[in-house]
């Protein structure tokens, strides 16, 4: 290759496309049409000498040279991005990036709405992403650059992770509206339900990996008990549309329990027993903690979280009464 000939801007196309695996997709993230990609991965081919991509089926898969290439590529175009760019110089209202947030669907009822109408009126440029988290792998993630931020519960994570905590994900106990069984045994919405009839009861348990138990199993085995879960679903949203539609119960985030209970027509019950909500936390590659861009990112995120910040268990009784 001639260096000194090279259009570096290149990179950044090379890049897109060994995210995406399309030159259309590749051109919606860069901002160009797929003609203009096309051509760059032409003058690609012969600047390196190779293919660099096979098509296969309607993706473009990377020969093992560029593959290669696909994770020190990121790493320069981040090193130099945050190289050429100060506080000064970032202007949201300018700015054009995608940015891509792992995170459980949680996060698609209690941040993502608000956080695109936020970016629609200040960043009008920026693409937003949640993507899957996948448990155990979402450090992965973060290094090899699927990810820009992972939102998650606060665990063990490697030096070169940053991490902000953001709100406590306490657990509301939801069942549908006039559930039998439930109005039989005199329990009260916003009240304990029984712990006998709360192991009796089929649950459903929220497993993206198809678990059948949870943390809060931990609690009841400590007072010899144990609970019936018939089925697991990776979404929340999906858990209270089941509830709903059954004689199951379950255990979700109260803030996703209180969006959903009006909608679906849920009631809201107290475990019976203490089922501590986890810490959930921002954890990001330590490599962008000067990125003024993703500082900005990572402001927008916790401001839109800011009110559910303080909200813990014993407030439950209060936030778990119906409405009038």
């Amino acid at each position: 290759m001639d260096f000194a000939a090279f259009d570096l801007n290149l990179l950044r196309v090379l890049d897109a496309l060994l995210r995406e695996g399309s030159t259309v997709k590749a051109g919606e993230r860069l901002g160009l049409s797929q003609p203009a990609v096309s051509a760059a991965l032409g003058r690609l081919r012969l600047a390196f000498d190779d293919e660099l991509f096979i098509r296969q089926g309607t993706r473009l898969v990377p020969t093992d040279r560029v593959a290669r290439l696909a994770i020190p590529l990121r790493e320069e175009l981040a090193r130099m991005e945050s190289l050429l760019t100060d506080d000064g110089a970032f202007e949201p209202e300018r700015a054009a990036f995608s940015f891509r947030i792992a995170g459980a669907d949680y996060f698609a009822e209690l941040l993502m709405p608000a956080l695109a109408d936020r970016l629609s009126r200040t960043a009008p440029g920026i693409r937003l992403h949640l993507v899957d988290l996948v448990r155990d792998v979402y450090v992965e993630s973060l290094e090899q650059f699927k990810a820009d931020i992972a939102l998650h519960p606060e665990q063990a994570v490697p030096d070169w992770v940053s991490r902000r905590p953001l709100v406590h994900a306490d657990f509301a106990l939801i069942a549908a509206r006039g559930h039998p069984a439930i109005a039989a045994s005199g329990a009260v919405p916003g009240e304990p339900l029984p712990l006998d009839l709360y192991c009796d009861l089929g649950h459903v348990l929220f497993s993206p990996e198809g678990n059948v138990a949870a943390d809060a199993d931990g609690p009841l085995a400590r007072l010899g008990r144990k609970r019936r879960v018939v089925l697991t679903l990776p979404f929340f949203v999906s858990i209270c549309r089941a509830v709903a539609q059954t004689d199951l119960i379950s255990l979700v985030p109260v803030q996703v329990a209180e969006r959903m209970a009006p909608l679906l027509g849920l009631d809201l019950f107290q475990p019976p027993f203490a089922v501590p909500g986890p810490l959930l936390v921002a954890t990001w590659h330590r490599r962008n903690d000067g990125n003024p861009a993703h500082r900005w990112m990572r402001q927008q995120i916790a401001a839109v979280l800011e009110p559910y910040a303080d909200e813990r268990i014993e407030k439950a009784e209060r936030r778990f009464r119906p409405g009038p």
